[in-house]
């Protein structure tokens, strides 16, 4: 093991989901996400594929292995959010990048890495329905219900996080970094810098 795999290693408290369980839960959500569009959509579904929207950036690796288990017509977009707030508290949030594909009329599933205090979301969700967009489905890693200040319907949920920890990995980051790590991790406090 190399010294930078050794620090990223040495920052982890505990795994919550490895691998193969992100594998096998992602394949899952994919083939419920295929049938309820297929069942949604019927023939429209080649015409008016759903679009995928990625929360930038945290939702990147989720995001791929989802649409791979997807096995429907379905097109692919980001956005990118910023919440201005201090230290881990949210705060007004802003649009730094929106669709590069219309919303009007389309089928859009939201695709987030974690859902925390919802507020992110509730700004999306809300944004995306005055553009015009015919549905908004929400699918989230990972529900992580403790802080949650906005209530928003999470259609889809890969795992449920009933306890107020630091999670990183599969996309999950603090300060940039570990989001290369293959599974899902509770960070270690000391990891955290205050």
């Amino acid at each position: 093991m190399s010294a930078g795999a050794s620090a990223l290693e040495a920052a982890v408290e505990r795994v919550l989901w490895d691998e193969a369980a992100i594998r096998r839960r992602v394949r899952e959500l994919g083939a419920q996400i295929s049938r309820d569009y297929q069942d949604l959509l019927g023939d429209a579904l080649v015409e008016n594929p759903p679009l995928a929207v990625g929360i930038f950036r945290g939702a990147i690796v989720f995001l791929a292995d989802l649409m791979r288990a997807m096995p429907i017509p379905l097109e692919c977009d980001y956005v990118q959010l910023y919440s201005y707030g201090k230290g881990s508290e949210a705060g007004e949030i802003q649009l730094l990048r929106d669709l590069g594909t219309p919303a009007q009329g389309r089928h859009i599933l939201l695709v987030e890495d974690i859902v925390d205090t919802g507020q992110t979301l509730h700004f999306l969700c809300e944004h995306l329905e005055a553009r015009g967009a015919a549905s908004l489905k929400i699918c989230a890693l990972i529900d992580k219900k403790p802080r949650r200040r906005a209530k928003i319907p999470l259609d889809y949920v890969g795992f449920v996080l009933e306890e107020d920890a630091f999670v990183v990995g599969y996309g999950l980051d603090y300060a940039e970094r570990y989001r290369n790590l293959p599974y899902v991790a509770v960070l270690k406090p000391e990891a955290i810098a205050s």
